[in-house]
């Protein structure tokens, strides 16, 4: 189904950020807005929505509980986290990475007894005491060790741990002796209420930002130009886009991923994003088209959009993930597309990283299917057909249902059904 939508300016859909910025710890701030009531934007441009200093607080809080209990079960001595995902939740969305592309943060979490202590580099030092305020955050004591000094890092961990780095966990870090990526992915699956109304946040900006970038395109305009108008809008909000694929055209129904190459787009648009703020990830997919769209592509759309129904209606709670794949599986047979998730990535969980974990129906040797949904999980799964078809968005899963997250207004969308809010349709834009 396509909704025939008259181009006109969404304005402003933004809402304002909470009057205390999540690094702003001079002051306790004023409580959160509850949702939906947000005070009006200020005029004259965009401010950034970033975690609120309290739900910051609070969202430190809920991760290091979890792991001193799992500490306590396991009896390892201390943990370690070292890249960007996991320092984010620890820390309840400590300021972005320096270098975004790092594999390793340049703020390490450690944990040992009941005793947490941040590590950083002397040249980062002083902004984290001052704007992140460690202390306030449950951090006993900020350790600065120079830049330059490549296992300076390690050594402080095993020294505020106080035992050697090989009796230590880790997030991966090759460091320390023992791998627990996995077990601290499923501690943080189900995100605390604090977490959930920072993604609720997240993706509201990030649907706005892709939403805005098409409603604003003009036919033979650049794919390029389009990604840069979501890029700029994120970034206006205290965000990122870890992934950002913008195509049109030929490209989109020869492509899954057709990366902005400086073509024109004239004919139909798609815009991807995987947002980021506060370490918690967003995903949507848009599509809009400047004429009505032919009889085969709009049966495309709509053979995904009941793949995506399908496989949304089977995560609910109680139920497991291989259930879901399972049932990804059977709507892609459905279609007329046996085996049809083989050829594109099909999603998944989402939250600390743009997918926690990615598996594909019937793998063996993987934890991941037997893992038990529950509610506060949030996921984005993505089917989509060869031609140019894809549906995506990111869902908090609720013991009642799913919340769409990915949402902003004035975006056409199709009816909704028990359990399963409205979906995103297909804007055709009129000059």
């Amino acid at each position: 189904m396509v909704i025939l939508y008259h181009r006109t300016p969404f304005g402003t859909t933004e809402r304002a950020a909470n009057a205390a910025c999540r690094l702003s710890a001079a002051s306790p701030g004023p409580a959160v807005p509850a949702r939906g009531d947000d005070p009006p934007e200020p005029p004259g441009g965009l401010r950034p929505r970033e975690p609120g200093a309290s739900r910051s607080v609070q969202r430190a809080g809920a991760a290091r509980e979890r792991v001193l209990v799992w500490l306590k079960a396991t009896g390892l001595p201390g943990l370690v986290l070292t890249r960007p995902g996991a320092v984010a939740w620890l820390t309840g969305g400590l300021p972005p990475p320096v270098d975004r592309s790092a594999a390793t943060d340049l703020v390490w979490a450690v944990i040992s007894g009941e005793s947490a202590t941040l590590i950083t580099t002397e040249v980062e030092a002083d902004r984290i005491a001052e704007e992140y305020q460690p202390g306030k955050h449950g951090f006993a004591e900020l350790v600065a060790v120079p830049w330059y000094d490549p296992d300076a890092f390690v050594r402080a961990a095993a020294d505020v741990a106080g035992a050697p780095a090989s009796a230590l966990a880790s997030d991966g870090h090759p460091a320390f002796g023992a791998d627990s990526s996995d077990d601290l992915t499923v501690l943080r699956l189900a995100l605390s209420v604090a977490e959930q109304d920072d993604l609720r946040a997240l993706g509201a900006d990030a649907a706005a930002a892709l939403e805005q970038a098409l409603t604003a395109w003009s036919p033979g305009e650049r794919d390029l130009d389009i990604q840069a108008r979501v890029a700029a809008a994120l970034e206006a909000r205290g965000a990122d886009a870890p992934v950002l694929i913008v195509g049109g055209d030929d490209r989109v129904r020869r492509y899954r991923h057709p990366m902005a190459a400086g073509a024109p787009v004239r004919h139909l648009a798609m815009a991807v994003v995987v947002a980021r703020r506060g370490g918690l990830h967003a995903a949507a997919t848009r599509f809009a088209s400047a004429v009505p769209l032919g009889a085969e592509l709009r049966a495309l759309f709509t053979q995904v959009r009941r793949i995506e129904a399908a496989t949304l209606a089977a995560g609910q709670p109680g139920h497991s993930y291989g259930d879901v794949l399972r049932a990804l599986d059977r709507g892609y047979t459905a279609e007329g597309a046996p085996g049809g998730w083989a050829g594109h990535y099909q999603g998944g969980p989402i939250g600390y990283a743009q997918r926690e974990f990615e598996i594909a129906p019937g793998q063996d040797g993987s934890r991941w299917p037997d893992v038990r949904i529950e509610p506060g999980h949030a996921v984005a799964w993505n089917p989509s057909l060869p031609g140019g078809a894809k549906a995506e968005d990111t869902y908090l899963v609720h013991a009642d249902g799913l919340e769409r997250v990915t949402t902003g207004p004035g975006w056409p969308t199709g009816e909704g059904t028990e359990g399963i809010p409205p979906r995103p349709l297909v804007l055709e834009v009129h000059s």
